[in-house]
């Protein structure tokens, strides 16, 4: 099992089934605009604990669950895909036991708790996962959401093509870039989120590279 004390006090481990409820509530803290359809709930969170316990992650501030994510592992493909689809509607039955990616469905930070690295540890724990199991590293769709405010003078497309350039920085997905991630595809209408322009970035980042 994966448990990591940070020098902030708080711990970051693989999710348990207590833990469920508090990931719910964070669910709707986190991601305001993202369509209730594509909110993780505590029986989804209790699903994939399920099928793959060694996956999930929670940060935890005492019993309060103020960072999350939910993973599964996947054989890489570039091939258009909704987040609803590659999740299972969000029930990972997706998953592939003998897949060689580690699929970051979601990574999650409570506001309250942003600038202190916890996204970074989280995209830590997921890499030692990765090296642990044997896997080629991570597959993740990163959300542009700095897009809604360019949103009136950009496309997504162009937008797209302004961040793969580094013209643009963008608040989830230029920290991705700046951790090792690596741009593979734009994908167009993976989730609704007005927030992004419905779009995702795919990007991977190999299991050998630092984090």
């Amino acid at each position: 099992m994966y448990k990591k004390s940070l020098p902030s006090g708080l711990v970051i481990q693989n999710t348990e089934a207590h833990h469920a409820k508090g990931l719910a509530a964070l669910q709707q803290t986190v991601f305001p605009t993202l369509s209730p359809e594509e909110l993780m709930g505590e029986a989804h969170y209790l699903q994939h604990i399920r099928i793959f316990p060694e996956g999930q992650f929670v940060v935890l501030d005492g019993e309060r669950a103020v960072g999350m994510s939910t993973t599964m592992r996947y054989h890489f493909s570039l091939a258009q895909h909704t987040f609803l689809e590659i999740s299972g509607n969000l029930w990972m039955t997706t998953h592939e036991p003998d897949g060689d990616w580690l699929y970051g469905l979601d990574v999650g930070v409570d506001p309250e708790y942003r600038g202190m690295g916890l996204a970074r540890e989280i995209y830590r724990a997921r890499q030692e996962t990765c090296r642990t199991l044997g896997l080629k590293g991570q597959i993740t769709v990163g959300m542009m959401n700095g897009y809604q405010a360019r949103s009136h003078e950009l496309s997504t497309d162009a937008y797209y093509e302004l961040l793969k350039k580094g013209e643009i920085n963008d608040p989830t997905v230029s920290v991705q870039l700046r951790m090792g991630f690596e741009i593979q595809g734009l994908i167009h209408d993976y989730l609704d989120d007005p927030k992004c322009g419905n779009c995702g970035v795919l990007m991977t980042l190999d299991a050998n590279k630092p984090v």
